[in-house]
């Protein structure tokens, strides 16, 4: 089952890749762009079809893929009486449509594969019905009983468990008020929670384990949530981000020392790869939590892909969409001053900052490569 999740991860991430692209063409193609090649892999072609002027086929190494948008450089030659349709050529607010837009692809398929989580297949949630009773606990004592379902706490009728049961929690000390449903009667209780350390933590609890179950929402709740975990994931990868230069020590422990790898620590996509198949092989999950832990690493894959691609470097998009905007704001100066538009910033006079650029990033991928084949993360699953 483990090559089955490689497999599946590889699949998962080229089907990314080429969301990433199709952003860009279909952005490109509604503002007029040239779009000339739409390939998936790299090197030789292996076949292909033209439609229109765009030619669409595959290629031998599957590392990815392009969408090639003619006219990027102003040097670049433009067939006679297309010019006008040079990326380059396009106002300022179309090429950073057509740059962010492969980004924005990546956050996208992230919120649908979330929504699907949430309203298609569902997620473990804790219930109102006790599982276990600790001993000598205060439930223990007030005589509560596996398979009550608790109805009301203080008089405050339980819908949402994981947000009600905060009432006990939050309770200091006094007493509380549980109504319960056991074998088709209701009674009351009324116990005085006791503070005990859970964790390295100090919580008021009764003394009582919940079940769980796998819970679907509706529609409208799952577009609400998958929005906010949409968010948190947002923020979790740029902080990941801001940290990363503070992480490359540490990795270079793990792979020349053979320190122990850091499961919080940087991953590879061979890591996430192995991981990944960890995850799907592991007769510990159930298969929905085995799918359920994949379209995670997905959507989390995505969310960082697409923020990493908008840092402002070459050859990255976002270096591009820097390079966009210092362009208007040298036209607005120019402007400004009454002289006429400068010409554009060719991208090709920043080809050593990008080659610097470019070896930093195959340097940290082999380290990375290294460090998850000779010291790989594990997952204990």
């Amino acid at each position: 089952m483990q090559i089955v999740g490689v497999l599946a991860f590889i699949v998962a991430l080229l089907a990314s890749v080429m969301i990433h692209e199709l952003g860009h063409y279909l952005t490109a193609k509604k503002f007029g762009m040239k779009v000339t090649e739409f390939f998936v892999g790299f090197g030789q072609k292996l076949w292909s079809t033209k439609r229109g002027e765009t030619e669409f086929g595959l290629k031998a190494i599957p590392a990815g893929g392009y969408c090639r948008i003619e006219g990027m450089s102003p040097n670049d030659v433009m067939e006679v009486g297309e010019e006008d349709r040079a990326f380059y050529k396009a106002s300022t607010a179309r090429k950073l449509i057509v740059l962010g837009a492969g980004s924005f692809m990546h956050f996208l398929l992230g919120f649908f594969l979330l929504l699907l989580l949430f309203v298609g297949i569902g997620t473990p949630a804790a219930t109102p019905i006790l599982k276990e009773i600790i001993p000598e606990s205060a439930a223990a004592s007030a005589g509560l009983l596996p398979g009550d379902e608790i109805t009301a706490i203080d008089g405050k009728v339980v819908t949402d468990w994981s947000k009600d049961v905060l009432a006990i929690r939050g309770s200091n000390g006094k007493p509380v008020e549980l109504s319960l449903k056991r074998g088709g009667q209701g009674l009351t209780f009324t116990i005085t929670p006791t503070l005990k350390d859970i964790g390295g933590e100090k919580r008021w609890i009764i003394g009582f384990i919940t079940g769980v179950e796998v819970k679907r929402i509706n529609i409208f709740s799952g577009v609400k949530r998958s929005a906010l975990v949409t968010q948190k994931l947002t923020s979790e990868s740029f902080k990941a981000l801001l940290r990363l230069p503070a992480m490359i020590p540490a990795l270079w422990g793990q792979t020349v020392a053979g320190e122990k790898r850091d499961s919080n620590g940087l991953v590879g996509i061979v890591g996430v790869a192995r991981v990944t198949g960890q995850a799907i092989g592991s007769e510990k999950l159930t298969l929905r939590e085995r799918f359920s832990t994949f379209l995670i690493i997905i959507v989390s894959l995505n969310i960082f892909i697409g923020i990493f691609n908008l840092l402002p470097i070459l050859p990255l998009d976002g270096g591009h969409m820097a390079v966009a905007i210092a362009d208007a704001i040298r036209a607005a100066f120019a402007r400004l001053r009454g002289r006429p538009r400068p010409a554009p910033i060719d991208v090709r006079v920043l080809t050593p900052v990008t080659m610097v650029v470019f070896v930093i990033l195959v340097a940290l991928t082999l380290l990375l490569l290294v460090a998850d084949i000779i010291n790989p993360v594990n997952l204990n699953l």
